[in-house]
């Protein structure tokens, strides 16, 4: 299914267990595992090695314990847009305690993503130490050098996804940036974060000088390029200079956040003038035609995705379409992320980006539609139907890659970042409008009166549309949460959505025009609604031999819905994970933190 794609040779690092040499002690509770018999002077003293062992480092972003399902859809939620798997059992003391904020020490899910990105941590540490090293790294061919150099900035960029994902769910990890072997303290504790964060927006600095653009490859596949290396260094700086929770339990930004915005939108900018990386024009081909076909996106939207391996491995394969999104005759799949009703009414009836993004339905072996209740609606954008030959399917792996950052968010991220700093100039206008245009299906580039910001807004109110667009953007794709958190924004909005959803189930303003019953045709092959989602059902209803219903506004909401969401929520506690009681343990220097 897939072409000029790193999948397959991730598929054999996996098997080589990433070409990572041997480690001679585990030193400590990060419990380096010895993958090899291969040394650094073997691993490092030819190309072909080198690129094994920095596909060994890719390898720790895939698969259960990565963004196959537990990075991406276990630990991104609650937000205001969606809500993790609910109903029985709960507590579970694994996924839906994390989902909804009930999380504990013991919590199953905790141990082993935090270990398999040290593991990827260890990998990047021993590439980013002993590539400079080799000979060939400065006196090699000139094709040897080009690559080696694109190896290393792979491998410092890869450092930095790890750790990012690490501090914004555990807060303060320890920080290490030497392999194991080189160091002499065993037990590391906690890093303050903003030190490692510093470190990896130096590193990143140092990676775009290494990695080339898009534009300069001749092919095109899913590793790393400088667009790459820009947009997360833009990200990770807003999350440096946004709000977290610390130490002390509560929630603060940096004095100096405003230098950490300028990173961000330098970033940005630099992205958006090379013009490597363009938005599809189509937002529902983003996902229908290249992630889900198993293709690379034509127009560098996509700026980095995760590539999984396939072949049904849980360690190098996802989830994604299974347990989440439809379900083939409402019972094989999980379906288990639920788009929020306020969530799917937040949408302009014209926003294209709504019917992507939510998936009211199951689907039949026979390609029949079969609605779903609005309070059960699923998440559409890994949804199986689109997935070639994965419709009727019974496998739990589709070989889906994940969308780690796409050029929306680029839009966006410099819209946010020049907002910040100089007000909502003209560029962060268009950036913003470039993003609506494409949503509402309008030419990209051309001013549209009809679907553009407003003109003359202020720094809150500007800042404002942005937190909504992004909402709108990116529903699905684990970034909300942390967006919330960093705009100390999470435990506020939690709030007002479950209000919201109180008023919407009893049918209040502004939700009192709402349909209680939705009528279909259990005939057709894609959603055919027989009354408005807008307005309440006719009199008389719809009827007829192909016709039926499901439950649309009312008390389901507050039975399936409310019953769960968010109900564990804490503030100054909940914004971060405990870490796992294996993990404390095995570490006297490290001690639960944030409340747990």
């Amino acid at each position: 299914m897939r072409t000029n794609k790193l999948s397959k040779f991730i598929l054999s690092a996996l098997l080589v267990g990433g070409m990572s040499f041997s480690v001679s002690s585990c030193k400590d509770y990060l419990e380096v595992e010895p993958v090899s018999l291969f040394g650094p002077d073997y691993i490092f003293s030819n190309v072909s090695s080198v690129q094994k062992q920095v596909l060994g480092i890719y390898s720790t972003l895939a698969g259960d314990n990565g963004y196959g399902i537990r990075l991406s859809m276990y630990y991104t939620l609650d937000d205001d847009l969606m809500m993790g798997q609910g109903a029985t059992p709960f507590p579970d003391n694994e996924r839906r305690d994390i989902a909804h904020y009930t999380v504990q020490p013991s919590n199953t899910q905790l141990a082993n993503p935090f270990k398999q990105l040290y593991q990827g941590v260890e990998r990047a540490n021993l590439a980013i130490y002993y590539i400079p090293k080799m000979e060939m790294y400065t006196s090699g061919t000139e094709a040897q050098k080009k690559e080696l150099r694109r190896l290393h900035g792979e491998a410092l960029t890869l450092r930095a996804q790890l750790y990012l994902e690490l501090i914004r769910n555990w807060g303060d990890v320890p920080g290490r940036f030497l392999p194991a072997d080189l160091v002499t303290e065993s037990f590391l504790g906690r890093t303050d974060r903003d030190e490692i964060y510093d470190q990896l927006l130096a590193d990143l600095a140092e990676a775009a000088t290494l990695v080339p653009w898009r534009g300069e490859l001749s092919a095109r596949d899913e590793r790393i390029t400088q667009g790459a290396v820009r947009a997360l260094r833009a990200r990770i700086a807003l999350f440096r200079g946004g709000y977290s929770l610390r130490l002390n339990r509560q929630m603060e930004r940096p004095a100096n956040y405003q230098e950490f915005y300028k990173i961000a939108r330098d970033e940005s900018k630099a992205i958006i003038d090379r013009n490597d990386h363009r938005l599809n024009p189509s937002y529902e081909a983003v996902f229908k035609e290249a992630i889900a076909a198993g293709r690379i996106e034509p127009n560098g939207e996509v700026i980095w995705e995760v590539a999984m391996a396939g072949g049904s491995s849980a360690l190098g394969d996802s989830k994604l379409g299974y347990y989440n999104g439809p379900r083939l005759n409402g019972s094989t799949g999980n379906g288990a992320l639920t788009i929020l009703p306020t969530y799917f009414y937040s949408f302009d009836q014209s926003d294209l980006r709504r019917d992507v993004t939510a998936a009211p339905y199951n689907i039949s072996s026979a390609a029949i539609i079969q609605p779903r209740s609005l309070q059960t609606m699923v998440d559409g954008k890994f949804r199986r139907d689109w997935i070639p030959g994965m419709m009727t399917s019974n496998a739990q792996y589709f070989g889906l890659n994940w969308p780690l950052i796409r050029y929306s968010d680029v839009l966006l991220m410099f819209a946010e970042a020049e907002n910040e700093l100089s007000g909502p100039t003209a560029d962060a206008y268009e950036a913003v409008n470039q993003v609506r245009r494409r949503a509402f299906g309008k030419p990209i580039f051309t001013a549209d009166a009809a679907v553009d910001l407003s003109a003359g807004l202020g720094k809150l109110d500007f800042f404002n549309a942005i937190v909504q667009e992004r909402a709108w953007e990116f529903g699905g794709e684990g970034i909300r949460k942390y967006d919330l958190i960093r705009w100390n924004m999470l435990g506020q909005r939690l709030s007002e959505t479950k209000a919201e959803l109180a008023a919407m189930a009893a049918q209040q303003v502004p939700y009192q025009n709402l349909p209680s019953t939705m009528y279909f045709n259990t005939k057709a092959t894609q959603v055919e609604w027989l009354n408005s989602l807008y307005a309440p059902v006719p009199n008389p209803a719809p009827s007829g031999a192909d016709i039926s219903s499901v439950p649309w506004v009312g008390s389901g909401i507050t039975n399936t819905i409310l019953t769960y969401y968010a109900v564990g929520f804490t503030p100054n506690k909940s914004e971060l994970m405990p870490l796992h009681t294996t993990i404390v343990d095995a570490n006297p220097n490290l001690k639960q933190e944030y409340g747990y």
